[in-house]
């Protein structure tokens, strides 16, 4: 009998760098599991320091399966190497129990006044709309917050639904700061090579997006 768990990795650690127990994925649904025995996983501030147990930070993952750098790119190399630590770019958390939790992409995250904003946690809720698809969420420049929350919105063939219905439907299930200011109904999520949203895209996209005044 197959059993299905979570594991974290990457094509720069060649295997996973977590994995969750057996028996405990039905617990801890919202983890990545445990670091691999070989493994050494690091939560970083911008600074390259330790935060503390529970707080969020960039992902380092350190290794033998973890490789040296990047082929003849040494400008590369530097960027995303650190400490004996391949800089994974994704945030997330390790709990006094080890396990690891993924929030989002760091490009990816929307500052707002102070606030971080996983657009990951918001499109998981708009995708719980019976009448929604799929769901992405960028950061738009705002004058005021720095940037704020912008849905981008892809429903189920045949079906309407209005800008109000669906922030009707996330308010309850947000934070104030996470709700976004306006959503747009698009015909697709544009997509990179390997199926994953573009968000790139959609940030060049809206980058000149005016949001309504809140």
């Amino acid at each position: 009998r197959l059993t299905l768990v979570n594991c974290y990795g990457s094509t720069e650690v060649t295997s996973p760098a977590t994995i969750m127990p057996l028996g405990l994925s039905a617990i801890y649904n919202d983890s990545v599991g445990i670091t691999v025995p070989c493994g050494d996983i690091r939560v970083m501030n911008d600074e390259g320091q330790p935060v503390a147990t529970g707080e969020s930070g960039e992902l380092w993952i350190g290794g033998p399966m973890v490789v040296p750098g990047y082929w003849d790119n040494p400008e590369a190399t530097a960027k995303g190497f650190a400490q004996g630590c391949w800089r994974s770019g994704d945030i997330g958390s390790m709990d006094e129990q080890g396990l690891v939790r993924i929030f989002d992409r760091i490009k990816d995250m929307i500052l707002v006044s102070g606030f971080n904003v996983y657009p990951n946690e918001v499109e998981e809720v708009l995708s719980g709309h019976p009448q929604v698809m799929e769901a992405a969420v960028v950061g738009v420049p705002h004058p005021k917050w720095s940037e704020r929350p912008l849905a981008c919105v892809v429903l189920n063939p045949g079906e309407t639904l209005s800008k109000d219905e669906v922030l009707d439907y996330i308010r309850p299930r947000l934070a104030k700061w996470q709700v976004p200011d306006d959503v747009v109904f698009i015909d697709e999520v544009p997509k990179t090579s390997v199926g994953k949203f573009s968000k790139k895209t959609l940030r060049d996209r809206f980058a000149d997006y005016v949001l309504p005044t809140i």
